[in-house]
């Protein structure tokens, strides 16, 4: 018989931006699955904007909610990356690092066995080791990007690198919490990124976990507006297979005027059909906004959530124009969508990089001079994802290893094994 191992008490605190959030949230479910008990940390308002847990789960898993601290400069009511516009969130981790000393005190009363942590919260490994909790840094983007990031690459902006108003810059923050922990889980696997894997384990003298890619339920959809589905499913309906480009970047992307004005040029000048989700903070000038509503009677803007997983899983839905997060191509991938890539930040131009060289889609071209893109590099990328079968069908064959669940079980399994061997020595 295999041995019956004392249940674990697993806390996971991510970092305040649903992109972080969601693969916490995946992480906390696959956990609680192997019948652990969890506590999941946020604020008060994030915590509200969680889809339900699992009814089989929710015995095993705690919402705890932390009030965010007050910080000047930080709008009220604002949680979360998507409440405010990029140049606020450094007062964001100001009011994060504000968490600690709530956190310690939940820590000291509960004495979990494990805290999972992401970037952010640099002061929690002195804490976790102070108190005996094993502590383990979560990193949700690729193994290639946090290998890239650790060596200070071009590709990532410079701002990353400097103290900002929070007090401290964000390599230092990912430096602190990376070298903290006892181990770090990244979401990725060896079937996607052996080499990348293989590469940050040599600079990092740590166990490295991969925890496999999190494919998203359609719970997120599920949970939300069915109106707004039904609305969506019914224009999908009337286009042609394999004919729209959905347009999506993401809740952190702020298109400058000048990009907006370029992407609703190539969007019309390729001729497609588009379903374009824009999010109030994906562009400051609303006449553009109205501007492509009117000209164009090929697309629909969506300016409320939708279901990413839904639409992209469409039959009529031929490709999608993405800044590459990491989570976005791993929805794309799972239903074999190809990809017409445009990063503009962090991470992204290193995901873009690695699907190249894996032929699911096409960056779009930026001049060299001053890495800007026209309207007409957009269309011209547009056209060869949406008329060229060969991203289409390496795309498909991609999502054997993106949505195969069976393969992420397997790593996830692994991963809850590692945390259920190597539990704490016991605490008093």
């Amino acid at each position: 018989m295999a041995e019956q191992r004392e249940k674990l008490h697993v806390v996971l605190f991510p970092w305040l931006a649903f992109g972080h959030i969601g693969p916490f949230f995946e992480l906390s479910k696959l956990i609680a699955q192997k019948g652990h008990k969890i506590s999941f940390i946020s604020t008060p308002k994030n915590i509200h904007r969680l889809p339900k847990v699992p009814e089989n789960l929710q015995p095993l898993v705690d919402l705890i909610e932390l009030p965010l601290p007050r910080v000047d400069k930080l709008p009220e009511n604002a949680e979360a990356t998507v409440d405010i516009p990029h140049h606020l969130i450094p007062y964001l981790k100001q009011a994060f690092d504000g968490l600690e000393q709530p956190l310690t005190k939940f820590l000291e009363r509960c004495k979990p066995d494990w805290i999972i942590y992401d970037f952010a919260p640099y002061w929690l490994p002195p804490i976790s080791s102070k108190l005996g909790i094993s502590c383990m840094y979560f990193c949700i983007f690729s193994a290639s990007a946090i290998y890239f990031f650790l060596l200070k690459d071009t590709d990532f902006a410079e701002e990353h690198y400097e103290t900002n108003e929070s007090g401290v810059s964000d390599l230092f923050r990912v430096l602190e919490t990376c070298n903290g922990a006892q181990v770090t889980a990244i979401r990725t696997c060896t079937d996607i990124e052996g080499e990348p894997l293989k590469l940050f384990e040599s600079i990092y003298s740590k166990p490295v976990i991969p925890v496999g890619l999190l494919p998203p339920s359609l719970q997120f959809s599920e949970d939300r507006n069915d109106e707004n589905w039904d609305t969506i499913l019914n224009w999908l309906d009337k286009q042609e297979e394999g004919s729209v480009m959905y347009v999506a970047f993401g809740s952190e992307v702020t298109l400058s005027d000048e990009d907006f004005t370029e992407i609703t040029k190539g969007i019309e000048m390729s001729g497609f059909p588009f379903f374009w989700v824009l999010k109030s903070q994906n562009s400051s000038n609303v006449e553009l906004q109205d501007s492509l509503v009117n000209n164009s009677g090929k697309g629909l803007v969506w300016r409320r959530w939708a279901p990413q997983m839904r639409i992209l899983a469409h039959k009529s839905v031929g490709g999608f124009l993405t800044h590459c997060g990491w989570s976005s191509v791993i929805e794309s991938l799972q239903v074999g969508c190809p990809l017409v890539m445009l990063p503009f930040q962090i991470d992204q131009f290193v995901v873009a990089r690695l699907m190249e060289e894996k032929r699911v889609g096409v960056k779009v071209k930026r001049s060299e001079h001053d890495e800007k893109f026209t309207g007409e590099s957009l269309a011209n990328a547009l056209r060869s994802v949406m008329l060229e079968k060969t991203y289409r069908n390496e795309a498909k064959e991609m999502s054997k290893i993106f949505g195969n669940k069976e393969l992420h079980q397997k790593y996830a399994d692994e991963f809850v094994e590692y945390m259920e061997i190597h539990r704490p020595a016991i605490k008093d």
